[in-house]
């Protein structure tokens, strides 16, 4: 079986990107080095770095998502917000897990990450 391990985001300015996370994750990136800053989320972790084909926002942002877990999604949904943070969703009970929460933001490349709360084992 295959463990997620990390995700590589690239980025005309990954600087932005690693200021805006520092904000979201409250912490300096775990690693930085030519260009290229990565952070340690719970198990996994997201690296920003320059890439010579991408430029601008994301026009797409709608076909890859990141989930970070919370037990409290409308705490840091505010918290968030305040960043600066473009409010795609405002959290909400999703019909098949009524129990559970989720909120979708896009960062300053435009790519959509969202808080959801933990899955429980059934």
């Amino acid at each position: 079986m295959l463990d997620f391990n990390s995700i590589l985001v690239f980025s005309e300015d990954p600087k932005k990107l690693a200021d805006f996370y520092k904000q979201v994750f409250q912490k300096d990136p775990d690693w930085a080095e030519s260009g290229y800053y990565g952070f340690m989320a719970g198990k996994g972790f997201i690296t920003f770095g320059p890439h010579d084909k991408v430029r601008s926002r994301n026009a797409h942002p709608e076909r890859i998502m990141f989930n970070f877990e919370t037990r409290d999604v409308k705490g840091e949904f505010e918290r968030i917000k305040k960043l600066g943070a473009a409010v795609i969703a405002k959290p909400y009970n999703p019909p098949e897990d009524p129990k559970g929460m989720i909120a979708t933001f896009a960062d300053p490349d435009n790519n959509y990450f969202q808080l959801v709360t933990p899955w429980e084992n059934k």
